[in-house]
C-alpha cells in the first residue's frame, strides 16, 4: 500500500488510550489497536488480545506497552511481543506513518 490508509489524527487519540480501526476498512483479519504512548509516540497492533477476547484499544498504555482490560496482559507496541502472562502469543504489528499530524497504517506491513 503506497499511501497508508488515514485512520486519525494524533489529536483525536488521548495520550495513554487507543481506538479500533475496523477489519472491515484495513482488509485485515483483526481490527486494528492504534494505541498513543504517554511519551505521544503512536503505535497499531492487532485490535484482540491473544490470550483472550479482549480489545487492546481498551487498556492501558504506558512505558511502551499496552496492558489488556481483562486479564492484564502486556505487549510491547514497537514489536508486539509478549511481556507480561497470561499471554503466551505474540500479536502483529502494523507500521504507522504521521504525517502533518494525521495518522496512516499500513496494514500488515512490519513496523
Amino acid at each position: 500500500m503506497i499511501n497508508g490508509i488515514r485512520v486519525a489524527t494524533v489529536e483525536e487519540i488521548p495520550e495513554g488510550e487507543g481506538i479500533a480501526v475496523s477489519r472491515e476498512l484495513t482488509g485485515t483479519d483483526d481490527d486494528i489497536a492504534i494505541l498513543r504512548d504517554e511519551d505521544g509516540s503512536v503505535w497499531a497492533l492487532n485490535d484482540t488480545c491473544t490470550h483472550q477476547t479482549a480489545s487492546l484499544a481498551e487498556g492501558w498504555v504506558e512505558n511502551g506497552h499496552v496492558e489488556c482490560p481483562l486479564h492484564s496482559s502486556k505487549f510491547c507496541l514497537r514489536s508486539g511481543t509478549v511481556d507480561g502472562l497470561p499471554a503466551t502469543r505474540d500479536t502483529v504489528a502494523h507500521r504507522l506513518e504521521v504525517r502533518d499530524g494525521e495518522i496512516y497504517l499500513y496494514p500488515n506491513e512490519r513496523p
